[in-house]
């Protein structure tokens, strides 16, 4: 009855299936590896903002540029106060409010975007604290430049004069008439009874759509490897009735009735 197994047909089903059986398990199960890493980039990088605001502040030269390595250390720089800018829409604990940003022209002359603090609201200038006076040094966490359109950062134009929507030096290049670094700093203690805006953890290593899209990768190659066992075993049993069938004569009889 299982002799149909040894036909050419039949054996390259059956070649067909067995490289694809493994073929799926491999590819969810690298899916799955890809979700599993980026579940413990997230955990590193959760723990990382954590543990780098106790560790010693290095120069920002010594930081630069930025990377998954140097996001969330913390950053020391000289410099003096320069132009000020509000970054609207920003969420704090569940609030609504806005970033005091404002720039500081170093040594070296680029100036460094610097998070002074949040405040509640709507985006005001005459709220915004003024920045102190005079030559200043500045600790707080270094983060990479914002791309509008990533969470929290808005992607709209037409902001009024004294505001921007990202903090990146592609943004603030044009708001300001000196060169940016391609970084910028919150610092560790707000000024002039603001709140600290805490650190983010650098992107693409926590658990955002891409890694759930692994996960979903995962589920879907092993949903592949059972339909081709499944699809294997209904053709199995489909001919294996079709083979006892025609032993009792029932295919023959079938046909002949259909030719009436």
């Amino acid at each position: 009855m299982y002799r149909f197994l040894l036909t050419s047909r039949w054996w390259g089903i059956n070649v067909f299936v067995l490289l694809a059986i493994p073929f799926c398990i491999f590819m969810g199960s690298w899916q799955l590896s890809r979700f599993e890493g980026r579940v413990q980039d997230h955990r590193d990088a959760t723990e990382r903002v954590t543990t780098d605001r106790h560790e010693a502040a290095a120069p920002l030269r010594e930081l630069l540029p930025v990377d998954k390595a140097t996001s969330g250390r913390q950053a020391t720089a000289r410099g003096r106060y320069g132009k000020q800018l509000l970054v609207p829409d920003r969420d704090l604990d569940g609030k609504r409010g806005y970033y005091v940003l404002t720039l500081l022209r170093t040594d070296g002359g680029k100036a460094l975007p610097v998070v002074r603090g949040w405040l509640p609201g709507s985006a005001d200038t005459a709220k915004a604290p003024a920045a102190p006076t005079g030559e200043v040094t500045v600790t707080g966490a270094l983060q990479a430049s914002e791309t509008p359109g990533d969470d929290g950062v808005s992607a709209q134009g037409g902001l009024p004069a004294g505001q921007t929507g990202a903090i990146s030096s592609a943004a603030l290049v044009n708001l300001v008439p000196y060169d940016v670094y391609d970084a910028w700093i919150t610092l560790d203690k707000a000024d002039s009874g603001m709140t600290a805006v805490p650190a983010k953890a650098p992107t693409d290593s926590g658990l955002d759509l891409k890694a759930f899209q692994n996960l979903g990768y995962t589920g879907e190659w092993f949903v592949f490897a059972g339909f081709v066992v499944f699809m294997w075993f209904r053709l199995l049993r489909r001919e294996v009735e079709f083979a006892r069938d025609a032993e009792m004569g029932l295919v023959a009889e079938e046909e002949e009735s259909a030719t009436v």
